[in-house]
């Protein structure tokens, strides 16, 4: 699925909802939300969707930080936007977000930064002379996703600068 298609599909669920909250969005799109300790360490689950019986649930590690909770909500919400059709009664793992060994995780990570991320935020940003890294502390999120936001606007044709850094799957074992 192209960068195009999914940003059409995050432009389609912010009209659909009104929603920007994750927290909101699941609700609003009758999503079992369900909050389970998972532990902490690099091996430990972050979070998963999954589809049976047309009933829809995402589980949350309640042990991460409520930040990375809200972030976490958001990739498996794109799942259930995106392959919900894939998923059939398997349920979408997510060990290491931001992995791009995945084609899913990819793109759920893709829809993520781009409905967290408004393009006119993170372009202000930019434009106050902040570096990349600052950007995403002001912005209150992890490097990689400023990094996927980066990705949609060069895709958009917004010039930008070149950023500092690659995402890369394993930035969570560090969390």
């Amino acid at each position: 699925m192209s960068i195009e298609t999914i940003s059409k599909e995050v432009k389609r669920i912010r009209k659909k909802y009104a929603e920007k909250d994750p927290y909101a969005l699941c609700r609003a799109m009758k999503i079992s939300l369900i909050f389970k300790s998972m532990g902490t360490d690099c091996e430990s689950c972050k979070g998963f969707y999954f589809y049976q019986s047309r009933k829809q649930a995402i589980v949350i590690n309640s042990d991460l930080p409520e930040e990375l909770q809200r972030i976490i909500l958001m990739h498996e919400i794109a799942h259930a936007v995106l392959h919900r059709k894939s998923s059939g009664i398997k349920a979408f793992h997510d060990f290491a977000l931001f992995d791009e060994t995945s084609i899913f995780e990819y793109e759920a990570n893709i829809f993520t930064a781009d409905y967290l991320l408004e393009d006119d935020e993170v372009l202000g940003l930019l434009n106050e002379d902040l570096s990349f890294f600052g950007a995403a502390c002001r912005l209150n999120v992890p490097a990689e996703l400023l990094d996927f936001k980066f990705r949609v606007l060069k895709r958009k044709g917004y010039k930008i600068i070149d950023h500092p850094m690659i995402a890369s799957s394993n930035f969570l074992k560090k969390v």
